[in-house]
């Protein structure tokens, strides 16, 4: 049996290097929702407890979501990126400047945030499995403040002057790249 600290700094390391590809997507939201930042956050939350109600499920033996499903979730980023770029195409030229936050939602943060964290759920599983139920508690309290660091992150590196500026020009280009790249990555690591 593990001591707590010992599950804190497994559970913050495990956290980390799951979720460090999230910080490239929360600072184009964030950057693309300047004004609102709290449907980013509130986003990022709803999608990251649905990853962890997955994962939870999986290892109480529910077995929710097969290994060969996983790698479908991607269609879900795939699709937003497309639409993005859609709007993109169809709003070239209506204005001068980049659009806003248009089509930024609560929603959208939340399913980019499951759909990248298929990867999470495989890795989440067999571990919370193993870590039994109150070790799996230990493991989301500390996930669960780990959401708001990486928020916190994500939000600092948007709101730096020369990214704040590079995302204001071009995050509405590069949001639906990013997108689109994540939904292929999470589809072809199946």
């Amino acid at each position: 049996m593990s001591t707590p600290l010992a599950l804190v700094g497994s559970a913050a390391g495990m956290f980390a290097v799951t979720n460090i590809d999230d910080l490239l997507v929360l600072s184009v939201f964030f950057g693309r929702a300047a004004g609102n930042r709290s449907t980013v956050v509130i986003g990022q939350y709803l999608g990251f407890g649905a990853i962890l109600a997955v994962s939870v499920l999986g290892a109480l033996g529910a077995g929710l979501l097969p290994a060969h499903v996983i790698p479908y979730l991607g269609l879900l980023p795939l699709l937003l990126g497309l639409r993005a770029a859609w709007h993109l195409v169809r709003s070239r030229g209506a204005d001068d400047g980049p659009p806003g936050d248009r089509g930024l939602g609560l929603l959208q943060v939340a399913a980019v945030t499951f759909a990248n964290g298929g990867d999470n759920i495989g890795v989440y599983v067999p571990v919370f499995a193993v870590a039994g139920v109150g070790g799996m508690t230990g493991y989301v309290v500390v996930f669960l403040v780990g959401v708001a660091a990486l928020c916190a992150v994500g939000w600092f590196l948007a709101s730096r002057p020369l990214v704040a500026r590079a995302l204001s020009r071009w995050g509405h280009v590069i949001l639906p790249v990013v997108l689109i790249g994540i939904g292929l990555a999470i589809l072809f690591s199946g």
